[in-house]
């Protein structure tokens, strides 16, 4: 069944299943403008998943840390700078798999943007998954800006700043209007390069640090 008015069309509950899982059943279209947008069930999804995504970073950032100084003996030797962005590099990674994942799954493996599926445009669709999946970003962003900025220029310059206040501006606005999000799941899955950028700091730092232990223990001897 398809109510119409104007604008974007929205996602509306015929059963928690087909709501969480697009594709998998019936489904209940509901056409709306962009005031229409903030409906009930968004007024529960957008902050909740915007303040589990900050939640969600302070505690892999703990959990990086705690684990790190367990496992990594390298770990205790850092500096408390280099240690801060181990563990922020922990919690970048861990959103940028998840939102590859979840981008994979809406994009690939759901019908949500199948071009046989409904007769809605594609640029009007989105799913309660799509919603809280940006409000996670949102989340994650901003946490990041925030130490971005509280730490600046140590975790990153102007080319950062400029990159996450982009992101959360499209984000945004992909979540307030509910439109394009399949563009912008298509950008979030692209976060599957940041564990690998994340590796290669590593790397780095794995070989600074071996190679100026190596320069003590020469001059020493």
């Amino acid at each position: 069944m398809v109510s119409k008015s104007r604008g974007a069309f929205c996602f509306s509950s015929c059963g928690a299943f087909d709501l969480w899982f697009p594709g998998r059943g019936s489904q209940v279209i509901e056409e709306q403008d962009m005031d229409g947008n903030f409906g009930p069930m968004e007024r529960v999804v957008w902050p909740v998943s915007v303040v589990s995504g900050i939640i969600m970073c302070k505690m892999v950032y703990d959990i990086t840390g705690w684990i790190s100084t367990l496992y990594f003996k390298g770990y205790n030797v850092l500096s408390k700078a280099q240690q801060i962005e181990w563990n922020n590099r922990g919690f970048s990674t861990f959103h940028a798999i998840l939102a590859a994942a979840v981008s994979f799954y809406l994009l690939v493996v759901s019908d949500l943007f199948k071009d046989n599926f409904l007769d809605v445009p594609m640029i009007g669709r989105k799913s309660v998954v799509s919603d809280a999946m940006f409000g996670i970003s949102i989340g994650y962003f901003l946490s990041d800006l925030a130490m971005i900025l509280w730490l600046y220029p140590a975790l990153g310059g102007k080319e950062y700043i400029l990159h996450h206040g982009l992101s959360l501006y499209a984000i945004f606005l992909s979540l307030i209007s509910g439109k394009a999000q399949a563009y912008i799941l298509m950008v979030l899955f692209s976060e599957i390069t940041t564990p690998f950028v994340n590796l290669r700091w590593l790397r780095g730092l794995f070989f600074s640090f071996t190679s100026s232990h190596m320069c003590i223990f020469i001059l020493i001897r």
